[in-house]
């Protein structure tokens, strides 16, 4: 039974799906990577070369661990960071699960973070 106050479950899910991302990445599924992003993150990739996958095999994403205990997520409410060795992903949860909102993030001192891919 989860509630509010047990985001463990919840973390480990938004990890799962960072790791899936990753590993489609590493795989050179760009394809299954672009179905693992959000709605918004995919048609925003989609519409700047007419194909998300393509998009993504040109951006050259950083290449993150794929090990979960390298891995830290911070949850709140429906959003997620997932901090791994080598890369930082946000997440969103929709009715099917965690999704991609943003990847290849690096942080900026006093400003957000700069993503190479991202949502409108």
């Amino acid at each position: 039974m989860g509630g509010c106050g047990e985001p463990g479950p919840r973390q480990a899910d938004a990890v799962a799906a960072a790791l899936d991302f990753q590993n489609a990445l590493s795989d050179g599924s760009f394809g299954r990577a672009c179905a693992l992003l959000a709605p918004e993150t995919r048609q925003e990739a989609a519409s700047d070369a007419g194909d998300c996958g393509q998009v993504l095999a040109q951006e050259k994403l950083p290449v993150a661990s794929r090990d979960a205990a390298d891995a830290v997520a911070e949850v709140y409410g429906r959003q997620a960071m997932v901090h791994l060795s080598g890369d930082t992903l946000f997440l969103s949860q929709f009715n099917e699960g965690w999704k991609v909102v943003a990847a290849g993030c690096t942080p900026r001192p006093d400003l957000p973070f700069d993503c190479q891919v991202k949502g409108g």
